[in-house]
């Protein structure tokens, strides 16, 4: 029988899950770990430390069930251990913090006034209202301070044609009186990720701070907005994923370093983001600093002398899960060395240390994101690298004179801040945010596992245990397929695929890193090109047989196989090679490979892992395609999937399903009208976990 959710009964629950009302209990005594309790924890992101090194600040984002929704205000707390405290809470959203030169105050982004804008709070004593500091006619969405403090950096969705914000303000306000809706593409992208494209780009945008401004007499108007990328067709941070990491001032703080892709109509099969450079003032247009490398380079940042600019660079053109390497170039000149060429991880972000001599790295490391020293002192043609912190999932890593902070989550509970001294020793945790939450839950025990897989390459995976696991019963499984397919489901606490969701009802999770996870090398990764259908099958066989020989308390003949997006993909592909699971769950996943390559918007994604457009080679889209083996499919299936997925097309998700019911197999299509490739609203990940674990239910009792 299905779960009724009825919504209206949720609002008591809200209340008490967003303001924390849960007390601490003895281990044990808690209630088993539930979506409820998963959309409860405080998600903590972007930690900035202050410059004398005292105090962090960073947002905090609460689950609001009566408006569906998040909530994010800036908090701050003593890197010493002192205990964090709430700095804004307007209902409006607060986020992206950034310390004032000085320390004394913190700008951060805020929609409180009806649009997104810069606001200014004082850290002082008490501290008072916070202060308006922009009033452009366009929202802003990120946001950095000069090392001096006399100018801002922000972007803004314009039209790059446009010269002035009243432009792009003046052209947005004649099409909103249009009558007629339609709107003429003659190039890539019209639609990425979850939107359609309107013919603006994110661009940044530099802002001085006059003695006025400061004094909080005014805000800084559209007039005084310098435009630093005239001429680029293109975004920066880039969209959807991009950010501050990818911009840096430069050391005299008279201009700025930051990525973008313009490469014109190959946009949407390109991933050639160079590094340009453009004097605040905008008095030269910028200039590629990067041209020689067709491939992706990124997350620049200067040492603290000033004399290097560090960055991170892939080789291969077209592809976007490429090796990162860590790249320093010698700066004004230009001269650049690759320090980490044998290293097998690929960094995901890097950090100077306050001396310059060392670089930190965060990476993907067998099941975790681990801390790593790279030696970058100066005239090194190769770096040293050492493993600093290794178990769980780091990251966010911010240098300070006393050592590095860093953000720290794991299987068995959601972020906090953290500290160790500058080799990765000392550790000591310095937020709490979440501990009364996790007291008062049960959750399951996690282990790691290895077993020959693919190739007698060695492959991992994770086992978690039901909660109240008893080793003289036998469980249900949750056979959990990850994404990417150049993902991992490692050491980390999920917001949207959490193994505990499964534990806490009585389920033990399997996962497994199978061939094309990353953190495992290079050769590893790329081994899923051409393959998708192939090795990671093989992998995901041998790793259920694997953990069921291990552990004698699973039930091999109660198995539910469940994935998004590639893991979707895989589902489908599953379905047509065997029958041995009780149910399967496809979320936004991909039953035609060949059609998917039409109707999805990146295309050097397909064009990569399938070896070329589908007319150059279409065996590499037949290869391993489910759509050609539907007519095997007997095991019941639930679809899911939404309306503005635009990576994966809503039609495939409806293809399946119109597969399973005409071969008369039981099947269910679970539909979001309002969600994207994820499923992000409080009130539809619960529908989406209740939904899913009914279907659990239903076949695997």
């Amino acid at each position: 029988m299905i779960r009724k959710i009825w919504l209206p009964q949720l609002s008591a629950l809200a209340l008490l899950l967003v303001a924390g009302a849960f007390s601490p209990v003895a281990a044990g005594d808690g209630h088993p770990f539930s979506v409820h309790d998963m959309l409860a924890m405080e998600r903590i992101s972007d930690p900035r430390v202050s410059p004398d090194g005292s105090l962090v600040a960073f947002t905090v984002r609460a689950t609001d069930l009566e408006a569906n929704a998040g909530r994010f205000n800036i908090y701050v707390a003593g890197l010493d251990g002192r205990e964090a405290r709430q700095l804004t809470s307007n209902p409006a959203a607060d986020h992206s913090a950034r310390f004032a030169p000085d320390g004394r105050s913190l700008y951060f982004l805020s929609d409180r006034g009806g649009s997104t804008q810069v606001w200014r709070i004082s850290l002082e004593a008490a501290g008072g209202e916070a202060t308006q500091v922009t009033d452009l006619p366009l929202d802003l969405e990120h946001m950095m301070v000069s090392p001096d403090g006399s100018k801002l950096v922000v972007s803004a969705r314009v039209f790059a044609d446009c010269d002035s914000l009243a432009c792009t303000a003046a052209r947005l306000a004649e099409r909103a009186a249009q009558s007629a809706s339609g709107r003429i593409y003659e190039r890539l992208f019209i639609r990425h990720w979850d939107e359609w494209k309107d013919g603006r780009r994110r661009q940044l945008l530099a802002l001085s701070l006059a003695e006025d401004v400061l004094a909080g007499e005014r805000a800084v108007t559209a007039s005084e907005a310098v435009l630093l990328m005239s001429g680029m067709d293109a975004d920066s941070p880039y969209i959807p994923w991009g950010s501050t990491s990818d911009l840096a001032f430069t050391p005299d703080g008279a201009g700025l370093v930051f990525a973008a892709r313009d490469v014109g109509r190959e946009e949407a099969w390109s991933t050639n983001f160079d590094l340009f450079l453009v004097p605040l003032d905008a008095s030269s247009p910028p200039r590629n600093l990067t041209a020689d490398n067709p491939a992706w380079d990124k997350a620049p940042v200067f040492s603290p002398d000033g004399t290097r600019l560090a960055y991170l660079a892939m080789a291969r053109p077209g592809y976007e899960s490429d090796r990162l390497r860590v790249v320093v170039m010698d700066w004004p000149s230009g001269e650049r060395r690759t320090l980490t060429e044998d290293w097998e991880l690929s960094p995901g972000s890097i950090a100077w240390a306050p001396d310059g001599r060392r670089l930190y790295a965060t990476a993907f490391n067998r099941g975790q994101v681990s801390i790593f020293s790279v030696d970058a002192r100066p005239g090194r043609t190769a770096g040293e690298v050492k493993l600093l912190i290794d178990q769980g999932t780091n990251r966010s890593v911010r240098p300070h004179k006393g050592g590095i902070l860093f953000t720290r989550d794991t299987l068995a509970g959601p972020v906090e801040l953290w500290t160790a001294d500058a080799e990765g020793r000392r550790e000591r945790r310095v937020t709490n945010l979440n501990t009364a939450r996790m007291d008062a839950v049960r959750t399951g025990e996690f282990e790691q596992f290895t077993f020959e897989g693919a190739g007698g390459n060695e492959v991992w995976g994770y086992l978690v245990k039901p909660v109240d696991f008893d080793p003289a019963r036998r469980y249900p499984v949750a056979f959990l397929i990850h994404g990417g397919p150049q993902g991992s489901f490692g050491n980390h606490f999920h917001y949207r695929w959490n193994p505990q969701a499964y534990a806490g009802a009585g389920y033990a999770a399997v996962m497994i890193d199978f061939h094309g996870s990353v953190g495992y090398g290079q050769e590893f990764v790329d081994a899923i090109r051409g393959d998708w259908g192939g090795a990671p099958y093989r992998d995901l066989k041998k790793g259920l047989d694997a953990a069921l020989e291990r552990y004698p308390f699973l039930d091999g003949d109660r198995v539910a196989a469940l994935g998004a997006s590639y893991g979707g993909y895989m589902i489908f592909w599953i379905a047509g090679q065997t029958d041995r699971f009780r149910c399967l769950v496809a979320h936004n996943g991909i039953i035609d490979t060949r059609m998917a390559y039409f109707d999805t918007e990146e295309l050097w994604f397909p064009e990569w892992e399938h070896e070329g457009t589908p007319w150059e080679n279409p065996e590499g889209y037949s290869r391993h395609n489910p759509v050609l083996h539907v007519q095997n499919w007997t095991t019941p299936t639930l679809v899911v999937h939404s309306a503005h997925d635009y990576r994966v097309a809503l039609t495939q998700g409806i293809g399946a399903f119109n597969a399973l019911q005409r071969l008369g197999v039981p099947s269910r299509f679970l539909y979001f009208p309002d969600e994207n490739h994820w499923v992000l609203k409080p009130a539809n990940s619960i529908l989406w976990h209740e939904t899913v674990l009914d279907w659990l239910d239903r076949f695997t009792d």
